[in-house]
C-alpha cells in the first residue's frame, strides 16, 4: 500500500494530502475495530456468552448429583504416592521371601499336596478374586466386613454388626468347593494373609474369651483348666469356669495333655493358614494393618470409599493388647514359662519375622 501511494504521489501531486489523510482515517479505523474484535474474542470473556454460562451450571449439576469416580492421578500418580506404593510392594516381596526361605529350610520335607484341612480358615469373596485366611485376634473380624461389601452383601462396614460377621454365614469358605473349585482359586485369585506379633495376639485371645464374660469359654475351656491346674479350686470355679488366670492359660496352652483341644483364637498362625503349601501372595501385619490392607484394596480395584474399618469389635470399651499390656501379662511369669511360650510360636516369629520379645529368650 505505501508503493502504491508513493507513485500517486509522483503522477499526481496535486491530490497527496487529500489522499494521505484519507488513507490516515482508514488505518486508523481499521486498528480500532481490530483491538475491540480482539478484545471479545480474548480467553475469560466468555462469562458474557449465555452458551458458556449453560455449560458451567450443567456441569455443576452432575457433579452434585452423580456418582463420578475421581480419577487416580491426583493420588497414585503423584511422586510421593508411588514411591509410597513402591516401598509397600517391596515390603510385600520381602515378606514372601522370608516365608519362602524358611519354609525351604524347616518344611522341605513335608507333603506338598493341598487338603481341604490347609483351606479350611479361608474365606473366598469371587467378585475381586480374594482368599482371605482368617487369623483370629488379627483383624479378622473387620476383614470379614470388609469382605462382605465387597460381596455386596452390604453397603458399608458400619451397617455389619457382630452377630453378622461371625454367625449369619454370609461368606464362603474354600473347602465348601469341589477339587477342581479350590485349584481353580488357589492358582487364580489373590491369596492375602494378615498375621500379629504371636504373644500380643495371644494375650488378646485370653483376655477376650477369659476375662470377659463368655457363655461358650468359661465353661467349655475354663472349667477343665481350673480343674487340672488350680490347687484347691472352689466350687464355684469349678463349676463357672470363671476367672482363668494367664499362668493357668499358660501351663493349658503348653501341656501336651490339654484337657481339653485346641482354639483357633491361641493355635498358631502357620498351622492355621499353612504357608508353605499355600504360597500367599499379601502379607499384612496387624502392627501396619490399616496401611497394609488399604494398600491391597486398591490393588485388588475395591470401590475408592472402602478402606479398613478403624472400630474395635467385641468390647469396644476394652483397651485394644499393646504391647505394654503384653509385657504386663508375661511379667507374671516365670523365665521358663516365657522360653517356652516362645517355643511354641517359634515358626510364627520366624515365618513373619518378628523379634525375640525377651531378651532371656534363647
Amino acid at each position: 500500500m505505501y508503493t502504491h501511494y508513493t507513485h500517486i504521489q509522483c503522477r499526481e501531486k496535486v491530490f497527496a494530502p487529500f489522499l494521505f489523510q484519507i488513507l490516515i482515517h482508514f488505518m486508523h479505523a481499521f486498528l480500532i475495530w481490530t483491538f475491540r474484535f480482539s478484545l471479545s474474542a480474548t480467553p475469560g470473556s466468555r462469562e458474557h456468552d449465555p452458551s458458556s454460562q449453560q455449560v458451567t451450571k450443567r456441569h455443576r449439576k452432575l457433579l452434585k448429583t452423580s456418582p463420578v469416580r475421581r480419577p487416580h492421578t491426583n493420588s497414585s500418580h503423584s511422586p510421593s504416592s508411588s514411591s509410597s506404593s513402591r516401598r509397600l510392594s517391596d515390603v510385600q516381596e520381602s515378606r514372601r521371601r522370608i516365608i519362602r526361605e524358611v519354609c525351604g529350610k524347616y518344611r522341605s520335607n513335608i507333603s506338598r499336596t493341598i487338603t481341604p484341612h490347609h483351606v479350611s480358615r479361608i474365606y473366598v469373596e469371587d467378585r475381586h478374586k480374594l482368599l482371605y485366611c482368617e487369623v483370629p485376634k488379627a483383624g479378622c473380624s473387620n476383614w470379614k466386613r470388609i469382605l462382605m461389601v465387597l460381596a455386596g452383601v452390604a453397603n458399608s462396614t458400619r451397617e455389619i454388626n457382630h452377630v453378622a460377621v461371625h454367625y449369619d454365614n454370609h461368606l464362603k469358605r474354600l473347602d465348601s468347593f469341589d477339587h477342581q473349585g479350590i485349584s481353580k482359586r488357589l492358582e487364580t485369585y489373590t491369596k492375602v494373609l494378615f498375621i500379629r506379633e504371636p504373644m500380643e495376639r495371644l494375650v488378646s485371645a485370653f483376655r477376650d474369651k477369659f476375662e470377659s464374660p463368655n457363655s461358650y469359654y468359661h465353661p467349655v475351656f475354663g472349667k477343665p483348666i481350673i480343674s487340672k491346674y488350680r490347687v484347691n479350686a472352689s466350687q464355684t470355679a469349678l463349676k463357672t469356669g470363671s476367672g482363668v488366670t494367664f499362668r493357668e492359660f499358660i501351663h493349658y496352652l503348653l501341656d501336651v495333655h490339654r484337657p481339653v483341644g485346641m482354639d483357633i483364637h491361641w493355635e498358631a498362625a502357620n498351622q492355621l493358614c499353612s504357608p508353605c503349601h499355600l504360597h500367599y501372595d499379601f502379607i499384612g501385619k496387624v502392627e501396619t494393618l490399616e496401611e497394609d490392607a488399604n494398600f491391597l484394596l486398591r490393588k485388588i480395584g475395591a470401590p475408592e470409599n472402602l478402606t479398613y474399618p478403624s472400630f474395635k469389635d467385641g468390647n469396644p470399651k476394652a483397651a485394644r493388647t499393646s504391647t505394654q499390656i503384653t509385657q504386663h501379662y508375661f511379667s507374671l511369669l516365670n523365665a521358663s514359662e516365657r522360653q517356652r511360650a516362645y517355643d511354641f510360636y517359634y515358626m510364627d516369629y520366624l515365618m513373619f519375622n518378628y523379634s525375640k520379645p525377651y531378651k532371656d529368650l534363647y
